[in-house]
Parts: structure tokens; sequence; C-alpha cells
């Protein structure tokens, strides 16, 4: 996982919705009492204590610094650390992922790690962005940078694969008994800029302060007419990828 600096305060206040819908994905694990279970991407750790709450043994990992000191501040058992550089040796019953993964595009590397952590007939149950995830808001994004040469290079470095193609990553790995489901799920967003300061790392990053404005002001424009309406206000074309998967 790339090292990002995320703001772990702005995070918790303004990306609740992440946490939130995490609890389908929770009840899909099934944690149970004293089961030892890696949270992969823990974040601040929200999410995180309602797994220790069914009172298996967590721990958690985050490529962030900030958000594994908010996690430890809660308690958690959290370290700093790579989910593409997992060195565990079959010590987890689960593994458990959400709204994670589609920022790691070396999925092999990920995969392998996660089967040699669990324990024989482990489970992996994750969830993060799949096949079509923010369709509209790339779209828009690919077409400014086109007409704006001058504000650099897009580079998309999210991964958002589809069911049958994560299916094979983890097949390939050794798991068995893989199931994957795509699930849209457009999600409430508090303005496209808020979204680009919480999830845009990155992007802006050639330009000047004044391009960045331009570039905010004109994507707003763009996707106004398809992601706003009075009643509903903004929100952001998600689509997620629901897994399970047994060693």
């Amino acid at each position: 996982m790339p090292h990002i600096q995320w703001n772990a305060k702005r995070y918790e206040e303004d990306a609740k919705f992440v946490r939130d819908l995490g609890d389908e994905v929770i009840a899909l694990l099934e944690p149970k009492v004293g089961e030892r279970i890696l949270d992969l991407g823990c974040g601040e750790g929200s999410l995180t204590l309602k797994i220790v709450e069914s009172g298996a043994v967590v721990t958690g990992i985050d490529s962030s610094y900030a958000m594994v000191e908010k996690s430890r501040a809660k308690g958690i058992d959290a370290y700093v650390r790579s989910a593409r550089e997992l060195d565990f040796y079959e010590v987890f019953d689960a593994v458990f992922s959400n709204a994670v993964l589609h920022w790691v595009p070396q999925a092999e590397d990920v995969a392998d790690g996660v089967y040699r952590s669990l324990k024989e007939g482990g489970r992996f149950v994750a969830e993060f962005g799949g096949e079509g995830n923010v369709a509209t808001i790339m779209g828009a994004i690919e077409k400014l940078f086109g007409d704006h040469p001058e504000w650099g290079v897009f580079e998309n470095r999210w991964y958002f694969p589809s069911a049958q193609a994560y299916r094979q990553v983890l097949e390939r790995a050794g798991f068995r008994e893989v199931h994957t489901q795509i699930i849209p799920r457009p999600v409430p967003i508090k303005s496209i800029e808020n979204w680009l300061e919480l999830f845009g790392e990155g992007i802006m990053k050639e330009m000047c302060d004044d391009q960045k404005r331009d570039f905010r002001s004109k994507l707003t424009d763009m996707l106004r007419p398809k992601l706003y309406d009075a009643d509903r206000g903004w929100w952001a074309d998600y689509v997620r990828i629901r897994v399970k998967a047994v060693k």
C-alpha cells in the first residue's frame, strides 16, 4: 500500500460513510469470540472497534502513520505496515479489509500475503472499489487533463477489478470457495471538492494553486448535471466488489 499522507481527523469526520457501510462486511465476516483477526487497512479504527466488540483478538495494520496513531489511541493493537508486504505465517483465523484494496494495484502480492497469514481453513473477507467505481468522476478528470496538458499527466493509481478478474487472483493464490460480487452503491458526499481533498491524493500534484482552483471549479461544473440534484445533493457513483474466500 503506498504511503499516503492522510488527514486522520478529517477522514474520521468527513468519510463516516466508509465505516458505516462496512457493517455488512463485518456481518459477512462473522467474527467469533477468541478468534485472531487481521484488519488489513484499519484506518482510524472505528470499524476495527466493532470487530473487537465481538470478542475477537484483532490486529490492525495501515500504511498511514496518522491513522495508526488514531487507532492506537482507541486501544487497538495497530501497526504501520504495507498490505503488499505481509510477513505473518498462519497466524490468523480471518483477514478483514474494507475500502482499502483499491489503493493497492499489486493485487497478487496482497493475495499471496493474505493467504500466508491465514491458518488452514481461515477466511478472507473484503470489500473495496470494483469495476466501474467512480467512473463518472474518473471520466471527467481524464477529459479535463486531456483538455489542459499544462496541468500535467493524470495517473489513475486505483485498482477496480471485475468480479471475475479478482476471483482469478485469489484462486491463483490458492484460495478455494471464492465468492466475488459487484455491488453498485451511489454514496452521498459533501461536494466534489471535499471528495477530492479526501481521496484524490496526488491528482493535482503538478498544478500551481491557480490551476488547482481552476481544476476544482471545472470538475464541479462538469459533474453537477450528473452527480447533483437539489433534493439529494452531491453523490459519488461508487461500485464495490465484495469478497469471501477460504484457505
